[in-house]
């Protein structure tokens, strides 16, 4: 492996941050909140960001706003920091298309969704020629994502390992909670290929199964808790990293499975961030779901 990926690698250790997208109340998108986030967000123990994947609804934006938000965060957002851009349409040529519009605004690396449309076509098979044209033609290094929950399609650990001899090819993103699948995908794969769990309710587990690091909607809300399991699992204090997983899990599960993205928000407008609004067809939460959300925050802060 080229010595420019492994130095970017090692950003891939750690916490991530899927980064929301904030909108004002007329549905534009908030640039200085987003850089505000970030900026607070540097200092709370981050190996590194990702803009634009499901968490900050790269569905919802067009083509400029998705350019813009990659620039605008880059502009402040250390290089000491792992700096990646969600990326990923139905079809080879677009998002071969996509991933070099996004390195060229800045991303160092980019998160590739799997294509789900015509979902009876995507075999696994299906899954290594669409991953390997990808890398192919990707001016950065590529990582795999693997979003089951959202798409449909989930990419098996063999499939996983045999993406993994790619050189351009140096990471997943598993967001299922598959705790065994995860194991498997881990000792198929090369040593020095992340493996990173996008799932906070299982977050110990995927440690335990030997994660190389973790990319977490629920981190963007509680950054610390989150870091500190991962700084106390490595440094052995089980019990430690467990008991705030503990408290972890039903706020993960209220802020992406429940109340999705809407709650996300809500739960970072509570921690002191700016979560804002998001875009129709999602809806904000309404009160009792809003009280919950603020009662399990209280309960892990």
């Amino acid at each position: 492996m080229p010595l420019v990926l492994t130095r970017f690698t090692e950003k891939l250790k750690g916490l991530l941050l899927p980064t929301p997208t904030p909108f004002g109340r007329e549905g534009e998108i908030d640039f200085s909140s987003l850089k505000a986030n970030l900026d607070r967000w540097s200092g709370a123990g981050v190996s590194g960001f990702v803009l634009l994947g499901s968490t900050g609804e790269r569905v919802h934006l067009d083509d400029r706003e998705y350019l813009q938000t990659i620039e605008t965060a880059r502009a402040v957002v250390s290089t000491d920091l792992a700096f990646i851009a969600g990326a990923g349409q139905q079809s080879v040529i677009g998002t071969i298309g996509e991933v070099k519009r996004a390195a060229q605004a800045g991303a160092e690396a980019v998160l590739v969704i799997t294509p789900y449309f015509y979902r009876s076509a995507i075999t696994q098979e299906t899954l290594v020629s669409f991953y390997t044209a990808v890398a192919d033609e990707a001016p950065v290094p590529v990582l795999l994502y693997s979003m089951p929950p959202l798409t449909g399609i989930k990419i098996e650990p063999e499939t996983v390992a045999r993406l993994s001899e790619h050189a351009n090819i140096i990471g997943v993103k598993d967001s299922s909670n598959d705790t065994e699948g995860f194991s498997k995908t881990v000792n198929l794969c090369p040593a020095d290929f992340a493996v990173l769990t996008g799932n906070g309710t299982v977050l110990l587990d995927a440690l335990r199964a030997g994660a190389t690091g973790a990319i977490l909607a629920v981190g963007c809300a509680v950054p610390e808790i989150c870091a500190e399991i991962i700084r106390a699992f490595h440094s052995g204090e089980v019990e430690h990293s467990a008991a705030l997983q503990s408290k972890l899990t039903p706020l993960a599960a209220a802020v992406t499975t429940k109340y999705g993205i809407g709650g996300l928000k809500a739960a970072l407008d509570m921690a002191g961030y700016h979560g804002g609004a998001v875009r129709a067809p999602l809806r904000a939460p309404g009160e009792p779901a809003r009280a919950e959300i603020a009662a399990l925050l209280d309960r892990i802060t």
